[in-house]
């Protein structure tokens, strides 16, 4: 299973514009990936419920793990995403 571990770069945190860029991103990816914030159950990451529930603020650190064929490059993607200003 391939994990990365990213901060939140968005100033708001992982909530309303964020989230959604985030949730469709990983909605277009070919295997299924989870997110989780230290302490709490991982979730879809492209469920928006989900994602919103985390909580996840500026600067949060937070888990992303899938598995499958394409998981490394996936994950790297959506990190990326992760760490970018997202309010904008």
């Amino acid at each position: 299973m391939a994990q990365r571990v990213v901060s939140i770069g968005s100033r708001s945190g992982l909530h309303a514009r964020p989230a959604a860029v985030f949730v469709q991103a990983a909605s277009q990816v070919p295997l299924p990936v989870m997110i989780a914030v230290d302490g709490k159950p991982p979730v879809a990451a492209d469920s928006m419920l989900g994602v919103m529930t985390l909580g996840a603020g500026h600067g949060d650190r937070v888990t992303l793990t899938a598995e499958g064929p394409q998981a490394e490059v996936v994950l790297d993607e959506l990190a990326a995403l992760l760490s970018k200003e997202l309010d904008a």
